[in-house]
């Protein structure tokens, strides 16, 4: 490590702690030719996750984003901030296990991550996303997105019903 007083090369470490997010190790550092104390921060340097647009610019990851999509299609849900956080978490890390090595999703693989994940937790909140996500371009397709829920949903009732049974 270079001395930032004399520009001399060789330290000693006089003390190392992890800093409390555990994301980075805090070194106090002695130069041996002119006695200069300072401090150095090591961490590790992670390829950032990469977003794949549809017509291929890559840009990375934005969980504010994430948030306030999720955010807007559960406005006014009964759902609670925890829960909420708790999906985006959920979606973030399904999001780097699908992408695994190449530290890419596209926008299109991370969207249907985003529906399934609402489907399950909020049906109201999925066709809110659902008709932003799709580009709905009539009142039709928006209807058939709710009838296929509807479907479902009933189907879904349906086997409860004869688990319950058994």
């Amino acid at each position: 490590m270079r001395c930032p007083y004399c520009g001399g090369l060789e330290d000693k470490v006089l003390e190392s702690r992890t800093m409390i997010n555990g994301e980075s190790i805090r070194r106090r550092r002695e130069c041996i030719a002119c006695g200069y104390r300072f401090t150095s921060y090591e961490r590790i340097d992670e390829k950032p996750f990469m977003i794949v647009k549809r017509d291929g610019r890559r840009q990375p990851f934005d969980r504010a984003k994430l948030e306030k999509g999720i955010g807007r299609a559960l406005e006014k849900r009964p759902v609670s901030t925890s829960m909420i956080d708790q999906i985006i978490t959920d979606i973030e890390d399904e999001a780097i296990k699908t992408a695994k090595e190449s530290r890419e999703i596209s926008t299109s693989a991370l969207g249907e991550l985003v529906l399934a994940k609402l489907y399950t937790v909020d049906k109201v909140a999925y066709i809110r996303f659902a008709s932003v996500y799709k580009h709905f371009e009539n009142l039709d397709e928006f209807i058939s997105e709710v009838k296929k829920v509807e479907k479902q949903q009933k189907k879904e009732t349906k086997d409860t019903g004869k688990k319950q049974e058994n």
